[in-house]
């Protein structure tokens, strides 16, 4: 069996809608980050519910945007046509108890190539 050739740091393969996302996020622009999400689309983050484009445009201008969030996406997999995507995230939130690099879970809900459903996790490791 041949190894891979591909470095262990390169940049993981992204689908469009994911990678969409992943670059809006990473160049702070709230209109690009809002275009990847339906009208109607639910988004899940620290247990709170966003539902609604008005309602995501609030959150991420304040938890995405304002807290110039990054995140380098490590791992995705597609799960049934929806997207699992692992990344480090960093950013000015307050980062007091968490780890570093903090990692999260982006499980992302296609439809029409816009997102209809988000839900971020940081999943526990340590069970």
């Amino acid at each position: 069996m041949m190894k891979s050739s591909v470095p262990p740091n390169a940049p993981v393969a992204l689908p469009p809608l994911v990678a969409a996302y992943v670059e809006a996020t990473n160049s702070f622009d709230l209109e690009r980050l809002l275009a990847t999400f339906a009208e109607d689309a639910l988004v899940n983050d620290q247990l709170r519910d966003y539902c609604g484009k008005p309602a995501i445009r609030e959150w991420a201008k304040h938890d995405i945007i304002g807290e110039r969030l990054t995140m380098y996406v490590t791992k995705v997999i597609n799960h049934y046509g929806n997207f699992i995507a692992t990344a480090n995230v960093d950013g000015n939130y307050d980062k007091r108890g968490l780890p570093d690099p903090l990692v999260l879970a982006f499980y992302f809900t296609p439809q029409s190539d816009l997102i209809v459903q988000l839900i971020i996790l940081r999943n526990r490791y340590d069970i």
